[in-house]
């Protein structure tokens, strides 16, 4: 019987390890966002047939604003990716800030928001650092993740490839 009973712990521990890893190779995670409109976005917002960057952030992070220093000059480039911008910072004024400082509103193809307490992506990419970078291509299949990150021509080059 304690075999038995050993064998199912086994079993459950090994599916609830597989069921963490299969979520960032699922597609795009399910969030729920509040914008810096006060507006609750979800991916049912999403454009069909476009790909998708996720950029999981801080706006106190010094990497995530040198990322969009970085990036900020070829934001015209990727007119046709929706970009959605997500942070666990629960401060709604500093995200607005944030968006202020790189003007990201006049760039409708951006969403920035906040998932607050819920950690939804942060668990589903098993995110360690910010920012995260996961790119999907049109169809919501993920393409490329980044950790750390990455030159912005290595970037460019990874998004033109969806």
């Amino acid at each position: 019987m304690k075999k038995i009973y050993l064998f199912l712990c086994l079993l459950i521990a090994a599916g609830c390890t597989q069921a963490q890893t299969l979520g960032a190779n699922s597609g795009i995670p399910p969030y729920h966002i509040l914008t810096t409109d006060s507006v609750y976005v979800t991916p049912a917002n999403l454009k069909k047939n476009k790909p998708v960057m996720i950029i999981y952030f801080a706006p106190d992070c010094s990497h995530c604003q040198h990322l969009m220093y970085d990036l900020k000059p070829e934001l015209k480039q990727l007119q046709n990716v929706q970009i959605v911008m997500i942070t666990f910072v629960n401060q709604l004024k500093a995200i607005q800030v944030f968006q202020r400082d790189f003007d990201l509103t006049k760039y409708h193809n951006i969403t920035i928001g906040t998932e607050g307490y819920t950690y939804v992506v942060q668990k589903y990419y098993q995110i360690q650092n910010t920012p995260f970078i996961a790119i999907y291509d049109k169809n919501g299949k993920i393409s490329k993740t980044y950790n750390k990150v990455p030159t912005i021509p290595v970037l460019m080059q990874a998004v033109k490839k969806v």
